[in-house]
Parts: C-alpha cells; structure tokens; sequence
C-alpha cells in the first residue's frame, strides 16, 4: 500500500536549495553563486574565472543523489557542481553560469552522465559557453552493467562509478595537465569501471508518496538511480549470494562492458544509496573482496565503502569495479579537499557567507521583454484563452503522470509539467499576446526557467523552433496553415536534438499524429477549429497507443515490456492534454 513518505524538511520544492545552504555553512572551502532559487552551483570558494590557471573540472545533475554531486567539489575533485531539481538535469542557464563562473584560459571539462536530459542540457551549454569564446570538453560517463546491449539510443545509463572518474580528472587537472589530456584521462577512466546495483526499497521523493512496487521479501536488481524500475525483481537473499551476482554480471564476458579479465589489478567502490546502513556496506565489501581474489582472479588494491551517489532514502548498495593500473592509483591516491571523499578535511567553519554573484554572460544582452500590450486584439484574445486552457489542462493531469511516471520512469513527470504550466500561467500577464511568435518565445522562456530534466529542455526546443518558423512570416496575424507549419518545425527539432521518432515511445507519438491530420483537414480545406480538434483527437489516440510500444528512448528504455504495456508514456499523455485543451479552446472561442 502507497504512503505518504515521512520527510525532515520544509516546503519539498525548496529542498535543493535548502541542501546547498547548509553544505556551505559546513565546509569551508565552499561556496555557492547567487540567483537562488533558479540557480543551483556549488563551487570552489578559492577559485575565480579571472585567475585560475588550470583546468576546470565541472559535473553536476538532478539532485537527490547526495553527496553527489557537490559533495565532490574541491581542491583535487571538482571545480564546480552544478544541482538540478531532484532526479531532474539542471537547466542550462545554470550550467553555463557555473562554467563562466570557474573557467579561465585553461579551460573547463565537463562530466556528464548518460542520461539525455543531461546529455542535452550540457550539451547546449557547451556550446553556448564555445560561442563565447570559453574553450569546452565533454566526457560522457555511461558504467551501467546491470542491461545487455542494445539499449536503443539512451545506451548505459551513468551510475556511482562516475565519482571515481570525478577523482581522476580532478587529480590530472591539479597536477596542471592540459584540457586535452585532462579529458583523456577521465575518458579512458569512464571505459575502466563498470557498476550495478541492488534495491530492497523504493525512494521517496521529497512531497510524494512512496511507490510500492516492491512487495515484501523481494529485491530489485540492476535499477538506476532515480527509482526507476531495475532489470529483475527477485526473492531477497543473503549478502553472499547478493554480491556473487553482481560481480558476475560487471564482469560477464559476454557483455565486456569492463576490459577485466583474470589477473587483472581492480579498484572496489561499495556505494550505499541512501537508506543502507554502515554495517551492511561493510558486510558487502568485506564479501566481495575476497569474491574478487579467489573467484575471479583479481588483485584488490583499493577499497572504498561509503554512500557517495545515492537515490535519496533508497535501501540498498550499487557495486564499482574499475581497472588499475599505476596512473589510476596515482590520481585516486592524490590529495583533495573535497568534503565527500573518503579523506578527512581541516579548516574552521567561517563565518555565514555571502554568495558569489552571477557572472555576466559574454553573449550579446536579450533582448527586452515586449510585455503585455493595453489592447488585445482578437489573436491575442485567443491565445489567451487557449495558453489559459493548455496550462489548467497540465495541471490538472498532475497525480495521474506522476503515478504513470512512478512505473515506468522516475516519478517526476507531473510535477515537472506542473511547474512548466504554473510559471506559463503566472507569466501569461507579461506575454505580448498580440504578436504570436514573440508570445511562444516567452512561454518557451518560462519553461526553461523553471522545468528540468528531459521535458524542460524538449520544451523549450519546441517553443524556439515555433518562434523561428512563425518569426520567418512577415504578417502580423498567424494563420492556421502557419501554426500547423510551426508544429510541424517543432516536431522536427525535438526529433533531430532529442534523437527519437515515431514510435520511440515519446511525446512525439501524441505530436507527430496531429501534425499529420492537422495539415491533412487544412489542405482539405475543413473548418480550421475542425481541423484542430480532429487534429487533437489523433494526438490523445497516438498517446495511448504507446502502451503497444517498447520504449527506445528515455529511462523507460530500461523498464520491462511488461510493465510499459500496463500505462501509457507520461510524456506523450501530457502532450496530447494540453494540445486537446487548446483545441477545444479554440473550437468554444469560434462557436461563440
């Protein structure tokens, strides 16, 4: 039976920020930037853009995984963290003022794990920063050995192992080592380990109730670390025998996801996450390394047993093995002061700190917000009404995507929405409702101000390619042969950057169905609000065919047929409610 989870904190959406407070307080060789609470980044106190001189190591992604990943942040580890919401990719403008923030001519690498929210949100990021003229490397960190290849186009997901990659790049650039050969050194660290992990609990997410798709007396084997659901679910059984499968599977010939083999030298991270105690990680290591020595082969020359990526309150352990060799050892050996790393850290708390301003951007300043104009007219009346509709319509949908999100994903997809629309309908008094394009741009705006993960940056994908189809007519009223031509350029942007398609089990299984029939009635000539509502009705029926679907894309792809076939894909339900609700919006406005 689902409860609500029992949690020591404030207001659940303030929990990051709250987090980030109290860390800097309790070390002082850390600091945070101002801009709360869009802006979430952690960095060295002791290091200025202007006068560093070497590399930066940057990470970061959605919180929730504490102490990764600001934990790492220190001399020695990472130059800066950069913390999304909870199990959601931080936006990019937070993403670059980190990197504006601690870059200097030595220029900054950036440790991305493989999930595509952050894949893209880095992504962007890095090349706006490229634009300005900062010089930019990215590593992706993909140690998931619990799945066989293939795993469509979202590949292996990046797990507790990216902490030691976080240690050997920070130690390559405290030792002056160049962009290039610092991201070398993390690139050929990142296809040394290999991680998998076991759950006896689902998380809880700060607000929400705790899922109870694990009954008693089971165990979840190969899960990731946002709650999403593992490979197997299985009877729960002793420690010994917990850790012999595990080790197997890094290990397994078959998927050589690890170049170990026999004779090997080998590091061991036995990584709790979060609701594990001390006693039961020491267990699993003092198991495993023995396992390792006499069962496989491998000499043991470094053990680390904490909790350093976790999923929140999470029961259960994930386990690390990562080749050796002398330069490995050096870079993990070598000193740091990052708080979280198993070595201890001197210093005074100081006193409370101010934060560090924002850094300005290199790029040209926005342009000024239009605002609302004193008069609508009968488009702005419109588009009104129909952002009114759409937004209300996200709202509402809220508990039934998260609970959908909760089995196929992790949880979060209706309180991100919700957020998206929240701001879209607080903003709407700003919007310049009379010029269509400059009005989708603002909303694409509030999106990516407040929406993370995947879905906020999708978005606002979404809104920009509109805004620059519907920028590139010269009339001032939109037509609804322009609107379908903007959807349409919005479908294709999402396509090209989020690399899904058609049956790919997305929110383009709701938009590509609609783009089709939309331009199909209005070539036919029918009524445009016809149009649209028909238009809305293959939306809602291509959304609920993806329970047919094996999802390629996303974190679904690692969850069973089985379960995908029980509720269809939050993300394209979500899309087709708020585009049913703008055209029923529409079809009211022109009967009335």
């Amino acid at each position: 039976m689902a409860f609500q989870g029992k949690k020591l904190i404030n207001d659940p959406s303030d929990v990051v920020t709250e987090f980030i407070e109290g860390l800097v307080e309790t070390y002082p060789g850390l600091q945070y930037l101002d801009g709360f609470p869009q802006v979430k980044v952690v960095l060295r106190a002791d290091v200025s853009r202007t006068t560093y001189d070497k590399v930066s190591i940057i990470s970061g992604g959605g919180s929730g995984h504490e102490p990764a990943h600001a934990g790492f942040v220190g001399e020695g580890m990472l130059t800066a963290a950069i913390c999304g919401d909870v199990f959601a990719a931080p936006p990019v403008d937070s993403i670059l003022a980190g990197i504006r923030s601690v870059t200097g001519p030595m220029g900054c690498l950036l440790i991305v794990k493989n999930y595509t929210g952050d894949r893209l949100n880095f992504g962007l990021a890095a090349e706006q920063a490229k634009s300005e003229g900062y010089t930019v490397e990215t590593v992706i960190v993909g140690d998931d050995c619990a799945l066989p290849p293939p795993r469509g186009i979202a590949g292996r997901r990046g797990l507790a192992g990216t902490v030691l990659v976080h240690k050997v790049a920070g130690a390559a650039a405290a030792a002056g080592f160049s962009l290039h050969d610092v991201a070398a050194e993390a690139k050929r660290a990142s296809e040394m380990v290999g991680t998998m992990g076991v759950a006896l609990t689902v998380c809880t997410q700060p607000g929400q109730v705790t899922s109870d798709r694990l009954g008693p007396g089971k165990m979840e084997l190969g899960l990731g670390i946002h709650g999403e659901p593992g490979a197997a679910v299985a009877d729960l059984q002793p420690v010994d025998v917990v850790v012999s499968h595990v080790l197997e599977q890094i290990l397994s010939p078959e998927t050589n996801y690890v170049p170990i083999t026999r004779g090997s030298r080998v590091v061991l991270m036995i990584n709790g996450l979060g609701g594990t105690p001390v006693m039961e990680l020491m267990i699993a290591a003092g198991k495993a390394v023995p396992k390792l020595q006499l069962e496989h082969g491998l000499a043991v020359d470094r053990v680390y047993t904490g909790s350093f990526m976790t999923s929140l309150d999470m029961a259960g352990f994930s386990i690390s093995i990562m080749k050796a060799d002398p330069s490995i050892l050096e870079r993990l050996d070598a000193a740091t002061k990052a708080p979280y790393w198993p070595v201890g850290v001197d210093g005074n708390r100081p006193p409370a700190k101010i934060p560090v301003p924002l850094p300005p951007s290199c790029s040209a300043k926005s342009d000024e917000s239009l605002g609302r104009p004193q008069q609508l007219n009968e488009q702005g009346e419109i588009l009104e009404v129909v952002i009114e509709a759409a937004a209300n319509a996200v709202i509402d949908l809220k508990d039934n995507l998260n609970e959908w999100d909760s089995k196929v994903g992790d949880g979060d997809c209706g309180s991100t929405m919700y957020r998206g629309a929240k701001a879209i309908l607080e903003d709407l008094k700003n919007y310049p409702l009379n010029d269509a394009a400059e009005t989708v741009n603002g909303i694409g705006s509030s999106i990516g101000r407040v929406m993370g993960g995947t879905s906020g940056i999708l978005y606002t994908i979404f809104c920009k390619a509109a805004y620059a189809q519907l920028k590139s007519s010269s009339q001032s009223a939109v037509t609804s042969v322009q609107w379908a031509e903007a959807l349409a350029a919005s479908i294709a942007a999402v396509s090209k950057y989020g690399g899904a398609s058609a049956g790919y089990r997305t929110l383009l299984d709701a938009l590509i169905p609609a783009s089709s029939v939309l331009q199909e009635r209005l070539n036919a000539r029918d009524d445009p609000s016809t149009a649209f509502v028909l238009s809305a009705e293959a939306a809602l029926t291509g959304a609920e065919s993806t329970k047919h679907m094996q999802a390629q894309a996303g974190r679904s792809t690692y969850v069973s047929g089985e379960i995908l076939s029980s509720v269809p894909d939050p993300g394209a339900m979500a899309a087709a409610s708020w585009y049913k609700a703008a055209a029923l919006a529409v079809k009211h406005r022109s009967a009335s």
